[in-house]
């Protein structure tokens, strides 16, 4: 299982990037090998400011709809217009073509308490 090095981690299997003042945020190679076949990925909270741990748009697999949630608060900027037409990039490139949302986070500090790459594979791995 693939858990880089250079991402931070959320207990609800969310990864985050920063790029400058951007965040990329997506979910990990984890989450979506326990989810399955991705057929679609529904968010709707472009120019919304959500709060950490709030839902920002849902991922529905075969037999299940799970919802997605922010790992820190902040804008959502942008949809990855690829997974509208192809979800299955999420399964296949979780952290590369697979990113879910852009995001500016409100405090970028808040991406300091999220967990380590060590953190979360101990979290995953109970």
């Amino acid at each position: 299982m693939n858990i880089p090095q250079d991402l931070k981690y959320t207990k609800d299997h969310e990864w985050i990037r920063m790029d400058g003042d951007i965040a990329y945020v997506g979910i990990t190679d984890y989450a979506q090998q326990q989810l399955g076949d991705i057929v679609y990925v529904d968010i709707q909270t472009v120019g919304e400011t959500l709060d950490e741990s709030e839902a920002f748009g849902t991922i529905e697999v075969v037999k299940t709809i799970s919802d997605l949630f922010l790992p820190v608060a902040g804008e959502v900027l942008e949809v990855n217009v690829a997974i509208e037409e192809n979800p299955e990039l999420v399964n296949k490139e979780p952290y590369g073509e697979g990113w879910l949302i852009k995001l500016k986070p409100t405090k970028k500090e808040d991406i300091d308490n999220l967990l380590d790459a060590d953190a979360y594979k101990a979290l995953i791995n109970g």
